[in-house]
């Protein structure tokens, strides 16, 4: 039986240009491909964990416009329970512009708009749907208060509390005793511990630093290099699957919803890295953030070489 995943977080729309490179201060680009796609780091995780198969409430914020209603239609087509995100009568949707090369490499800036918005407040109105879950999944595009309080209101029911510090941001030192779990890569939990990241030692020393503020257990995905599990005192690496890269963009967020729905399915926290690390390497393959996500059925029938 699965149980109820709770993700807070923000909801854009991706504007993608994929080129052959990306270019350089004052430099255009002739003869890139355009497209749009629903994004943003909360809604993406809210979709890859309802695609895989988790039982998902999304709390959010979006613009009294267009892309917030088309945003909201997409989710309820997905399956995702959408009584908690909320529409700003004077903000605009978030809107993130994505440059993607020709080895799958990108660039983002994003314009926050009603995500910024995003208040303690919604959080207490939520605190029903908070109190039915079992994991609340978070990210940092969404204001560092209202995470921490999240945090503290889910940790104090007893929830698995998972952050995903995604951009990488200052973090209160009070915010890592809550947490069950950090998920990072390794430019963030380099951000995180002030460690660089060359080696296995340095991710062991890295990961030692972020558990040492209170959170048990630590994952940073390397990428190519597979993803690194810190356990209760206990370290593990988990190798990837070789895929020809297409577009990085959500691979993380993939990995992070997979995450959520393998633990609210009793997997073993290793057994979740395996299955998240699979999903994401769909994920790499494909183009966009949301229109990249994989179902679960593919995965089921999905086997690497």
């Amino acid at each position: 039986m699965s149980d109820r995943i709770v993700v807070i977080g923000s909801c854009n729309t991706d504007m993608v240009i994929n080129a052959e490179h990306l270019p350089r201060p004052g430099e255009t680009i002739i003869g890139g491909n355009f497209f749009m796609n629903a994004g943003g780091k909360g809604a993406n995780q809210a979709v890859a964990a309802a695609r895989l198969g988790g039982k998902v409430s999304f709390l959010a914020k979006v613009g009294n416009d267009h892309f917030g209603s088309s945003s909201i239609e997409q989710y309820k087509a997905e399956g995702i329970d959408v009584e908690h995100i909320t529409v700003d009568g004077e903000l605009p949707s978030g809107v993130a512009l994505i440059m993607v090369d020709g080895n799958g490499e990108n660039c983002i800036a994003v314009a926050s708009g009603a995500n910024a918005a995003l208040s303690p407040g919604d959080v207490d109105k939520a605190e029903e749907v908070i109190e039915q879950g079992d994991i609340v999944l978070m990210q940092l595009e969404t204001p560092i208060d209202t995470v921490t309080y999240a945090a503290h209101m889910a940790h104090a029911k007893g929830k698995k509390v998972i952050l995903n510090p995604a951009p990488a941001l200052p973090l209160p030192e009070s915010l890592f005793e809550h947490l069950y779990m950090i998920i990072t890569n390794e430019t963030e939990a380099e951000f995180i511990s002030g460690v660089k990241i060359t080696d296995m030692e340095s991710v062991c020393r890295a990961a030692d630093i972020i558990g040492g503020k209170g959170v048990g257990n630590v994952v940073v995905t390397l990428g190519s290099k597979g993803v690194f599990v810190k356990e209760n005192g206990a370290y593990h690496k988990v190798p990837a699957h070789r895929v020809k890269a297409v577009d990085a963009t959500a691979a993380g967020d993939t990995f992070c919803g997979a995450m959520c729905v393998a633990l609210a399915e009793k997997k073993s926290i290793l057994q979740a890295v395996e299955f998240a690390n699979k999903c994401a390497a769909v994920t790499v393959t494909r183009m966009g953030a949301q229109s990249s996500l994989p179902r679960r059925s593919e995965i089921e029938s999905l086997s690497f070489s």
